[in-house]
């Protein structure tokens, strides 16, 4: 009985101790996952921050059409739109803070607005 609980115990403590497989991670596979590059929007700028009216302006150097995504601080999507020109209406947001993703083309940027 001794022997056999001996032997549970060290099969145990092996088990226990040893590094699983899965939690290698091969220096080739986080460089393969870290190549995704952000293209930063050149001249962003927004507008009234911290915003206390019913719009807020966007403007970057080339103009483009964007892509606004805005997030409270949980993550949900509270508000998305396609702007042509520059007028982001934000009436329907309640005072705090939230994160904004902005895409213009190929770049984009994240930026945290404050609403009053």
């Amino acid at each position: 009985m001794k022997q056999i609980y001996l032997s549970f115990l060290l099969i145990f403590s092996l088990l226990l101790f040893a590094e699983p497989a899965t939690a290698q991670i091969s220096p080739t596979a986080t460089a393969a996952t870290a190549s995704v590059k952000e293209f930063p929007i050149e001249g962003l700028s927004i507008y009234p921050n911290p915003a206390s009216g019913q719009k807020v302006y966007i403007n970057t150097r080339s103009n483009k059409p964007k892509i606004i995504e805005v997030y409270n601080v949980l993550g949900k999507n509270i508000l998305s739109a396609n702007l042509a020109g520059n007028e982001l209406n934000i009436s329907s947001l309640d005072p705090g803070v939230y994160i904004m993703k902005i895409q213009e083309g190929k770049s984009s940027a994240t930026r945290k607005l404050v609403v009053r």
